[in-house]
């Protein structure tokens, strides 16, 4: 996952405060309305989704039924009338869609099943198992690009098509990586013995990356402050991009190159998305709503993100996928 699975079912977070630019508590208004939001039907469960390079679906990990025990890859139309699981085996996390719009790359412990399941929702216990794979759009011609004891995940792919971007977990410490298609050119993009890094995806450039990090000295504590920041692909020119000492997480740039939708929390365990300008560093709250939303993502045109919420959800450990044009909040972070 970009983070943990079900973040908002950890102590540390349910614990934690959020905190304004300036420090102090932020308080949600109950008067402000959301946008529309459709929810994609189908599921008992979902959780983080990327849209096609057409926009027409979108690619996530969920459970269709309550047979289904792990989450598994699915590809599904965003009225939920097409669904086509990708893989079945193992428990599965993150993925993304090449933007040639033909393959997929997404990550599993498809092939470990004998090594400790670990906890994709605990950053001391990530599957040593969990792998990086591509495959044609109905899970066939699957090709392994990882084979280690590692934990790799977080995966996506650069607007070019040229490179896979993921995280890799190296005894305790956690650092972004690139490879290519094809698994050769591997090389490592952070190299911090103090920070953990994750959560990652190339800009419009196909060169700069956005990424969530967070200290080490602040795991296990009662909530742990996230920043997020822009690097470049061959890791210089690192820039903080939020400087409140709250949790920014989970950020997903927009087509344009100007923005990125991320997530903040608001009050005491109440998870909301945010637009931000990444140029003026205004930003607006996109969501308002007391159940948990997150892992917001851009659609190909960068009018509507896709989200997991547990609104309208009959359980708190159950998110569901929903679409919400936020176009109208651009003018709110313009110069």
């Amino acid at each position: 996952m970009r983070m943990i699975r079900n973040l908002i079912l950890t102590s540390a977070v349910i614990a934690a405060v959020g905190l304004s630019p300036n420090g102090g508590a932020m308080a949600q208004d109950s008067s402000i309305k959301d946008p529309p939001a459709t929810r994609i039907p189908g599921f008992v469960s979902m959780n983080e989704a990327y849209f096609s390079p057409d926009g027409k679906y979108v690619i996530m990990q969920a459970r269709r039924d309550t047979t289904e025990i792990d989450y598994h890859t699915y590809v599904v139309s965003l009225d939920g009338s097409e669904v086509t699981r990708v893989n079945d085996k193992g428990s599965d996390a993150c993925s993304y869609f090449f933007p040639s719009g033909d393959k997929l790359v997404w990550t599993s412990t498809k092939d470990n099943l004998k090594l400790v399941a670990g906890d994709f929702s605990n950053p001391e216990e990530y599957p040593t198992g969990s792998e990086l794979y591509v495959s044609d759009l109905n899970g066939d011609n699957v090709r392994r690009l990882t084979d280690n004891n590692l934990y790799d995940a977080e995966v996506s792919v650069s607007p070019d098509g040229q490179w896979v971007l993921f995280g890799r977990n190296t005894e305790g410490s956690m650092d972004l990586w690139r490879m290519r298609p094809d698994g050769s050119d591997l090389t490592q993009i952070t190299k911090t013995d103090e920070e953990q890094e994750g959560g990652c995806f190339y800009m419009s450039d196909s060169e700069t990356i956005i990424y969530r990090s967070w200290l080490k000295k602040d795991e296990g504590g009662r909530g742990r402050p996230m920043t997020i920041y822009t690097i470049k692909h061959d890791g210089t020119g690192r820039q903080q991009i939020t400087t409140d000492p709250g949790l920014n997480w989970a950020p997903h740039p927009s087509p344009d190159g100007k923005h990125f939708v991320y997530v903040r929390m608001i009050g005491r365990g109440n998870f909301e998305v945010f637009l931000m300008n990444i140029e003026t560093k205004k930003n607006v709250q996109v969501t308002h709503n007391p159940a948990f939303d997150g892992y917001p993502s851009f659609s190909p045109d960068g009018n509507t993100i896709a989200f997991a919420s547990g609104r309208g959800m009959p359980g708190p450990r159950l998110l569901a996928i929903h679409l919400m044009d936020i176009s109208s909040y651009f003018p709110m972070v313009a110069e």
